[in-house]
């Protein structure tokens, strides 16, 4: 019976997601709602479609495999990615929404005025977007597998599906409702099996029972691998950066109202985060009472998904794994939703012609960058999940960070500057994530490096960027100053803007 609710439960969340979404359907019908639902998102709603699309495949799965296998050093991961959102309210995110651009290539336009950074930045959104868009079909694959047994493939063309009907259809207001209601989907999805397996848990634990025993030796002890120290130091800066690096993250900023707004709906995020990212932490360590030969299978990705069939079996275990399941589908589907509408927004930005308009250029980007990556996701076996996610925050750290960083906080930032960190940082960590997909990577402390690029990626694109700009100072952008007061003055104070705006200016 468990294969028959996990396929109830998949379809269910399958036509909510939908049938949420045909709200946003309805009332988008201009290009600034496509691309920003016409900045009119508020604190509130937005906070939870943020953590709805950035809580993905690896967070729902990927966690909790990883602190099955490794112990404490993987709760790294979960800390990193919050912490990420600590940084982006800092640094990022109210001068980024005063920017009004509607992507990350439109902010690099504005900021730099140089089409060469634009099409530079829009090379990498695709790139970073297919890096995590991938593992989020991985995922689906394998959650569908594990529940029902079908082929891998299947589970990855109902996520596409599903996110290309949502997101060419109502854009981004479409995918924000979609994405809020998952948000408490994956929640209560998570918190509800999870409160049973401590309760069973307990139980065996107090009348001495060998199934609750928890054997921390070693497995608890951190920093015990080869190398352990760099890896960890690497990991820390790659998640810790690369959140406002992440372009289907970044652009959720657009949509506030304001700056002040922005900055409720990233603290709105940190809380939000902070609990969910508890549960998954808890789901590995009870993986290591329940289910320790996942290990040596191979399939710690399952373990959250195999848990309730383990610990409680009969009708309980069932319905409980399917409902696991469908919190893991509404994981992939909103996060799948926000990185093609990222990817599908730039593509389409720069399709825009006079047979094409902004709505039809977007669609047409968003069909085709969802279906090519099906199908190269089809053709791969990929990574474990989180850690093929992780790959691409390492890039994003390595690119996009340096440039929001310096771009908001260093007039001195030139074009020529930006576009050559840009691109070191960029061919340094993807010819790293390159090396591991292949499965490629040597040994020792070059496959450390390599394994984990960031600590050496990161700081070099920086470098770069200062250097270069350095050497190219008599190349400022001509109007700096006035993007510098426009990044950085409260809305509330009149000023003149100046004359950019994504959809008339190409400078």
């Amino acid at each position: 019976m468990t294969t028959v609710y996990a396929v109830a439960a998949v379809l269910l969340v399958s036509a909510a997601t939908l049938a949420v979404g045909a709200v946003g359907l309805r009332i988008s019908r201009t290009t600034s709602d496509f691309y920003v639902a016409s900045r009119t998102v508020g604190p509130v709603v937005n906070a939870s479609a943020i953590s709805g699309e950035y809580l993905s495949a690896a967070s729902f799965l990927g966690v909790a495999g990883l602190v099955l296998l490794r112990g404490a050093d993987m709760l790294w991961y979960p800390v990193g990615w919050t912490a990420g959102y600590l940084l982006l309210l800092v640094f990022v995110a109210a001068p980024l929404r005063r920017s009004r651009a509607y992507t990350l290539p439109d902010f690099a336009e504005f900021r730099l005025e140089s089409l060469v950074a634009r099409r530079v930045a829009s090379g990498l959104v695709v790139l970073i977007g297919v890096l995590y868009l991938v593992p989020q079909f991985q995922g689906a694959g394998l959650t569908l597998r594990t529940l029902t047994g079908s082929p891998t493939w299947v589970g990855e063309l109902i996520v596409a599906v599903v996110v290309l009907l949502n997101v060419v259809a109502g854009g981004m207001r479409s995918i924000t409702i979609a994405q809020a209601f998952q948000y408490w989907i994956k929640l209560w999805a998570l918190l509800i099996p999870l409160a049973l397996l401590v309760m069973h848990w307990q139980h065996d634990r107090h009348d001495g029972a060998a199934a609750g025993r928890l054997d921390v030796r070693a497995w608890i002890e951190p920093m015990q691998r080869d190398h352990s120290g760099y890896l960890t130091y690497s990991l820390i800066l790659a998640t810790f950066l690369g959140t406002m690096g992440l372009p289907h993250v970044v652009v959720r900023f657009y949509t506030n109202r304001d700056g002040r707004a922005a900055r409720r709906t990233t603290l709105s995020v940190l809380a939000m985060l902070s609990v969910f990212y508890l549960l998954p932490t808890l789901y590995g360590v009870l993986g290591r009472v329940y289910a320790p030969d996942l290990i040596s299978s191979g399939r710690t990705d399952s373990v959250v998904l195999a848990l309730p069939g383990r610990v409680l079996g009969g009708l309980s275990g069932d319905l409980l794994t399917a409902l696991l399941g469908a919190g893991a589908f509404a994981a992939f589907l909103s996060t799948s939703s926000g990185l093609v509408m990222s990817v599908g927004g730039v593509i389409g930005q720069d399709l825009r012609s006079r047979r094409f308009g902004g709505v039809a250029a977007f669609r047409i980007a968003a069909s085709g960058s969802a279906l090519v990556t099906l199908l190269a996701t089809v053709l791969t076996s990929g990574l474990a999940v989180a850690h093929a996610v992780e790959l691409a925050f390492a890039v994003a750290a390595s690119t996009f960070c340096p440039l929001l960083l310096l771009g908001i906080w260093w007039r001195g930032l030139t074009a020529r500057g930006a576009v050559a960190g840009l691109l070191v940082g960029g061919a340094t960590s993807v010819s790293a994530v390159v090396t591991v997909m292949v499965g490629a990577a040597p040994v020792g402390w070059l496959g450390a490096i390599v394994g984990q690029p960031a600590l050496c990626t990161v700081p070099l694109s920086f470098a770069t960027m200062v250097l270069a700009s350095l050497a190219t100072r008599s190349r400022l952008p001509a109007h700096v100053g006035r993007t510098m007061v426009r990044l950085h003055t409260p809305e509330e104070i009149e000023l003149d803007r100046g004359s950019y705006h994504p959809e008339t200016s190409r400078r």
